[in-house]
């Protein structure tokens, strides 16, 4: 099994897992279980390389189950005007 690489999340971040939903020279996209101060949650991170570097430009964590159930279907129902939208 190969080791995964390490994350550039903040030092105060602690990565349990996480799985790359794609990564290019220039993006990274990657859904990440966390521990922060403390506490465990879901985050989806996606970092831009710029000046040699991965910079984080978006995080955004969902830290229960309950929050998750209210966010799923809501972007279901988003996923699914924007196919009627493109016409798919």
């Amino acid at each position: 099994m190969s080791e995964k690489e390490s994350l550039p999340v903040n030092e105060y971040i602690k990565v349990i897992d996480y799985e790359t939903i794609y990564k290019t020279d220039k993006w990274w996209q990657a859904v990440v279980l966390i521990n922060q101060a403390g506490h465990d949650k879901v985050a989806m991170f996606l970092w831009l390389f710029d000046k040699g570097r991965w910079k984080r430009k978006h995080k955004f964590t969902i830290s229960n189950a309950d929050n998750w159930e209210k966010i799923k279907p809501a972007v279901e129902r988003m996923m699914d005007k924007m196919k009627v939208i493109r016409g798919g």
